[in-house]
């Protein structure tokens, strides 16, 4: 699929999104919001690290779900990575890791997750589990591990003051107007996240195992019938979505520099919003990375009103990213779920 005809085969949602960011804007100049303290270039910068997580998390779990697979696992996955980045960043450097503590407490998580994954996949595929119950099993032993591990380690369901990850600033490139500060001097983990999507839409529409995946998710009878074992390619799918939830575990500590383990944890929902990102972004890596930044966006507005002197209630703030989904989608269209999720396969040979 290119990306123009996704464009067109989405346009009335295209078209809808931007219509109501317009109208948006143009309810917000007539009631006289200070747009200008809203939207700077800090709030652009705050916005695509927030959806940095989300956009990994849904990436993965856009995935697993292609191939016929629902993990609605993603939120204990973020858990794990966020919980074994903190202690592994600990580990090595004590009260003050150091940036290379934090690199390899990231890689770790990314293991750590991608061994769960496989625990979790072998349930799934090998032996048809139902995938409602192991994903929010997944999430619940998510939130007893991390503050688990937070209270061995600290003596506290929150960690210390830790590290947090360095900004890069890319010479020449990052003193372009506006555009310089939010891109080109900012997290590396923000452009990891980038690259994850862009790699991730190529793998799905441009490569022999995309379409596997994909007819693994519509047809798996007829991918059986040519040769292809569906179970590998769901097993794959279902490990690379629990190790990218885990990789967007540690990008949300690595951005935030502490761990907390209180209430529904640091996650707070997050990987139920990459859920939304990516049924949003119609299954494709782009429009889920793109949905991730709207989700991330309206995740900072909050900061934004208090700069501006706005008093708005953080728990209405907190439902913006899911009125805005079921606005969408109910006006401008709903989006198809594979055939075949859900449904185990076995071969018949």
């Amino acid at each position: 699929m290119s990306l123009s005809s996704y464009a067109s085969r989405t346009r009335y949602r295209l078209g809808g999104g931007i219509a109501f960011v317009v109208a948006v804007l143009l309810a917000l100049v007539a009631l006289d919001v200070p747009l200008r303290a809203i939207l700077t270039v800090g709030f652009a910068e705050r916005s695509l690290r927030a959806a940095s997580p989300i956009a990994l998390a849904a990436v993965g779990g856009l995935y697993a779900e292609k191939s016929g697979v629902f993990n609605i696992g993603l939120e204990g996955f973020m858990i794990f990575g966020a919980v074994t980045t903190a202690a592994m960043a600990f580990v090595l450097g004590g009260d003050s890791p150091g940036q290379p503590d934090l690199w390899v407490g990231i890689v770790g998580a990314v293991v750590f997750c991608t061994l769960l994954s496989v625990v979790f996949a072998t349930l799934l595929v090998r032996f048809r589990g139902n995938q409602i119950v192991a994903g929010l099993a997944v999430w619940f032993i998510g939130l007893g591990f991390g503050p688990f591990i937070a209270v061995l380690l600290w003596g506290n369901r929150n960690s210390p003051g830790l590290v947090s990850v360095r900004q890069v600033s890319i010479p020449v490139l990052s003193e372009i107007p506006v555009l310089g500060p939010v891109l080109f001097e900012t997290s590396p983990l923000v452009w990891l996240a980038l690259l994850v999507a862009v790699a991730a839409w190529v793998v799905l529409f441009r490569t022999k195992y995309g379409y596997w995946l994909q007819a693994a998710g519509e047809n798996p009878e007829a991918l059986d019938t040519a040769g292809i074992d569906v179970a590998r390619v769901r097993f794959a799918a279902v490990v690379f979505s629990g190790a990218l939830a885990g990789l967007g575990g540690a990008v949300l500590f690595a951005h935030a520099g502490s761990f907390n383990g209180t209430g529904d944890t640091m996650v707070n929902g997050r990987g139920w919003i990459a859920i939304v990102a990516y049924l949003f972004g119609n299954y494709n890596p782009l429009g889920a990375a793109g949905a991730a930044v709207l989700f991330g966006g309206l995740e900072n507005l909050q900061i934004q009103f208090q700069t501006a002197g706005i008093a708005f209630p953080n728990k209405l703030m907190d439902l913006f990213p899911y009125v805005a989904v079921i606005a969408v989608l109910t006006v401008w269209g709903s989006t198809r779920m594979p055939s075949a999720v859900g449904e185990p396969y076995e071969s018949e040979d």
